[in-house]
């Protein structure tokens, strides 16, 4: 149900508020372009600054404006077990697919405190549950023998995997098979990932190139020859974007890059701020070589 290109989802702002119109056209836009899975109020939906309102929101517009026609893997997680709870049962409530559950950030609890926070997250609900493991932000780091102890419960079914460790993969496909749904958080690194046992992306570069990167998803886990020529074709053309992407902190050039491309606007709430001029200038050259602008 959740592979390929899936779109982590930036939240558009207007005076600082939530701009629900953009917002949607946003959605269609991905509907209309291929993207295989939708991921609202993620980091790079900037969900730490989105108020409790509007983090529902934001997952409400999701799913009622696609309608069933994407996947909807709502980002739900949060330091605070309650929260991660209540946020979790009102995206199960309202008809989300699934729930991507960031590891606690800035508690740094031990594996074992991580194994109970999420246990007691499928315990109150019903839907699949995604792990999002992501060292580089949350400061800690879910080890493979955690998440196989996950696996056993009734709701978790994989990992959005953000530690840039290739490795990773291999141990993860091994320990839990391939049930075990393993999503790379790091767009630079698809094709590998995909090429050791991984099934697709949660994507910042969606955002601006979804055909592109569902297209590549489509090539990188054919077992045709020219496919896979394909495949690493486009992969050729994506990777410029990727670097652009995070040449500061996302979502400030993502956001700069849709509004280019007259998506949304570049506007980011604090603590982040836009992009400077040298990147905005590294993130035109991106777009213009891989002909989106």
């Amino acid at each position: 149900m959740f592979k390929g290109s899936n779109v982590a989802l930036v939240t558009p702002f207007k005076n600082n508020k939530l701009d629900e119109e953009t917002y949607i056209k946003l959605i269609h836009f991905h509907i209309e372009n291929a993207t295989n899975g939708l991921v609202p109020a993620g980091t790079t939906g900037e969900s730490p600054t989105l108020s409790h309102n509007e983090h529902e929101k934001v997952i409400e517009l999701c799913v009622k404006e696609s309608s069933g026609k994407l996947p909807v893997f709502a980002g739900t997680g949060s330091n605070s077990t309650d929260e991660a709870i209540s946020l979790t049962t009102h995206a199960e409530k309202i008809g989300a697919n699934g729930a991507l559950i960031v590891t606690p950030y800035y508690n740094k609890p031990t594996q074992e405190g991580l194994y109970q926070h999420y246990k007691s997250i499928n315990d109150k609900c019903g839907i699949p549950i995604i792990i999002y493991n992501i060292p580089g932000r949350s400061v800690i780091d879910m080890s493979v023998d955690t998440m196989a102890r996950l696996f056993e419960l009734k709701n978790i079914i994989g990992v959005k995997d953000a530690t840039g460790d290739l490795t990773r993969v291999d141990q993860t496909l091994k320990k839990m098979g391939k049930e075990f749904i393993q999503l790379t958080g790091n767009d630079d690194n698809a094709l590998e990932f995909n090429k050791r046992g991984g099934v697709g992306a949660i994507s910042v570069t969606a955002n601006i190139a979804p055909k592109l990167c569902s297209d590549f998803q489509k090539f990188s886990k054919s077992d045709q020859d020219k496919d896979i020529k394909e495949a690493e074709r486009l992969n050729k053309i994506l990777q410029p974007l990727h670097h652009a992407m995070f040449v500061e902190s996302n979502p400030s050039p993502v956001k700069y890059a849709a509004k280019l491309m007259n998506l949304c606007d570049d506007d980011v709430r604090l603590p982040l701020v836009k992009t400077t001029d040298e990147t905005k200038t590294i993130v035109k050259k991106a777009l213009q070589s891989a002909k989106l602008i």
